[in-house]
């Protein structure tokens, strides 16, 4: 990366005015739209309805199939300027909704698209499994010749030199890269604002918050403004934006997937790896993007990939009794932390119900050491003081982020101090042997994991520990902004590095999901949980769950995961049949 060294003189709040400035001139005119009216939370449908997308436009971006997408890519019904032209417009207007871009380079994405329509014209063939299909970018992805600022200040200015691994990737793919998306200041929120592009929001209820740190992929994502994004998690972070937004991802094991190039907070930290994972409206397409991946052989462009070709058989599920057989399911219904609110206990008897009637098994899982885990994770993340973080503050005299909460907090949403504040303790920097002591810890604890998933051999009836298990990725949907402080349910997967899979259930129904009963706390965070959950203020946020399995195991969760959505599709149709 080059990088411009600003001035003592210029002010940090002027570059980002300036660099703001510069993304709105980044838009064209023709694609602005009028805000919606006071008190439109919901601005899921406003791309249909604001006159911007042709009748052709809205077909193509309504579309989950993505095969069909591709389909008609390959066989020429439409072309790739087409199909980007489409989705960047419906993008643009998806930004001005809810604050989900970053980098927008509608020429350059449109020149890639034409050379993808013209070597088809050429050779007849398709580029590659990607042919023509444009892709979003967490804004971590470099670009050469773009700027990649990840939230910081000190960032603007810095243009890429060369492409990420999986840029390279995608090109090869035949892809087309067409927008960057939002972060959070450090990365490590589960909320989306930084000082440069601002607050991301959810775009089913703008009062909410998009999730993070993968919040302008969620968003972005959920409006059908990209087929097809990918984000990156250390902690949750494509997980908690897809749960909060009604999408699909993929939590893949470490170095399954290439991360070289990309850039990131708490660059050397590798006890707990960052992985990067797709963002979709359906399973089918986390198949179709990890297989594609896997396909082109990340290993030979990034060394920490594991040499691990795409495996049908365990696709199809060889050490789990085989696709169509009987699967026992683990349902996580507290992990005695923070409980889960009435929808998400409500997603979890559906899931429970739809599975039992497809002829699956569905036991409890019980929490095993999950304090102990979380505090070891979370120690590791801040061994270094916040140094790393106050770094790239201080090169351009910024203030690190402390709170997403808005500067107009509505005080009558109590405030959240969240519980690993106890369990870390001050923050201070860890000597080196302080830290070896908490990646020993970390071993033991997923031996101890292990021994005790294996142990479910008793209660499942199969001849086989779980298969999965299923639990929410945070214990409440999508909260107002400044109050998502709960991420134990999705931290404890990093930690474990276990794939796993997110899909929608449901969404919150005020009348079905009343309040609970008082009833006795873990901690202070749960209490203040509790307090907080008022059913009207969820109005209309999606609620899902996540699909865990073992370290490595990214083509067999992709698989549970088909087989939880399809039962839960005839579920919901037998409800309303």
């Amino acid at each position: 990366m080059s990088e411009e060294v600003p001035s003592e003189a210029q002010d940090w709040k002027s570059r980002c005015v300036a660099k703001k400035q510069q993304q709105w001139d980044s838009i064209p005119k023709e694609w602005i739209i009028s805000p919606p009216k006071e008190g439109d939370l919901n601005v899921m449908d406003i791309p249909r309805s604001c006159g911007i997308l042709s009748p052709k436009e809205l077909e193509i971006t309504d579309m989950d199939d993505i095969v069909h997408i591709l389909r008609n890519l390959a066989d020429g019904t439409w072309t790739s300027v087409q199909v980007t032209t489409a989705f960047y417009k419906r993008a643009i207007i998806a930004h001005q909704l809810t604050n989900c871009l970053t980098e927008i380079f509608v020429e350059r994405a449109l020149q890639r698209a034409k050379e993808v329509d013209d070597y088809r014209a050429k050779t007849g063939n398709v580029m590659g499994p990607l042919h023509g299909l444009p892709v979003s970018l967490k804004d971590q992805f470099s670009m050469k010749g773009i700027e990649t600022i990840m939230g910081y200040v000190s960032w603007i200015g810095n243009y890429a030199e060369h492409d990420a691994v999986l840029v390279q990737i995608l090109y090869e793919l035949g892809a087309v890269p067409f927008v960057r998306t939002n972060v959070p200041q450090t990365l490590m929120w589960g909320e989306t604002y930084n000082h440069v592009f601002g607050r991301t929001s959810n775009p089913h209820n703008t009062s909410l918050t998009a999730g993070g740190s993968t919040g302008g992929e969620g968003a972005l994502v959920a409006m059908r403004g990209s087929p097809l994004g990918v984000g990156t998690d250390i902690g949750g972070s494509v997980r908690i934006p897809s749960t909060f937004c009604g999408i699909y991802t993929l939590r893949p094991s470490y170095e399954r997937l290439p991360y070289s190039g990309a850039l990131n907070a708490l660059e050397g930290q590798e006890s707990i790896s960052s992985v990067l994972g797709p963002m979709t409206n359906s399973i089918e397409a986390v198949k179709l993007f990890t297989k594609s991946i896997i396909d082109a052989k990340p290993w030979l462009k990034d060394p920490l990939v594991i040499k691990k070709p795409w495996s049908e058989d365990e696709y199809n599920l060889v050490d789990h009794g085989g696709r169509g057989g009987q699967l026992c399911f683990a349902i996580m219904w507290d992990n005695e932390v923070v409980r889960p609110f009435p929808p998400m206990k409500r997603a979890m008897d559906m899931t429970k119900a739809a599975l039992e009637a497809a002829g699956h098994k569905v036991i409890v899982w019980k929490a095993h050491r999950h304090l102990e885990i979380y505090k070891n994770a979370e120690t590791i993340f801040v061994a270094d003081g916040g140094e790393d973080y106050r770094r790239d503050c201080d090169k351009s005299g910024e203030p690190l982020v402390i709170s997403m909460r808005p500067d107009h907090y509505d005080d009558s949403f109590p405030f959240v101090d969240p519980y690993v504040k106890t369990l870390v303790g001050p923050l201070r920097s860890h000597t080196a042997y302080e830290l070896w002591q908490l990646h020993k810890e970390k071993r033991i604890l997923r031996k101890s994991y292990l021994d005790h998933w294996e142990a479910t051999v008793d209660e499942t009836g199969t001849g086989r520990p779980v298969d999965a298990i299923i639990s929410p990725a945070t214990a409440y949907p999508a909260p107002p902004h400044g109050l998502n402080t709960d991420s134990f349910y999705t931290t404890i997967v990093n930690a474990m590095d276990y794939a796993t899979c997110c899909i929608p259930v449901t969404t919150v129904d005020p009348k079905l999901d009343q309040p609970f009963e008082p009833h006795e706390f873990y901690n202070h965070e749960d209490e203040a949980l509790f307090n907080m959950y008022r059913p009207e203020l969820f109005k209309d946020a999606p609620v899902g769950l996540q699909i865990i399995g073992r370290p490595q195991e990214e083509e067999a969760v992709i698989s549970m995961t088909e087989i939880v959505d399809d039962a839960l599709i005839k579920y919901r149709s037998s409800r309303t049949s």
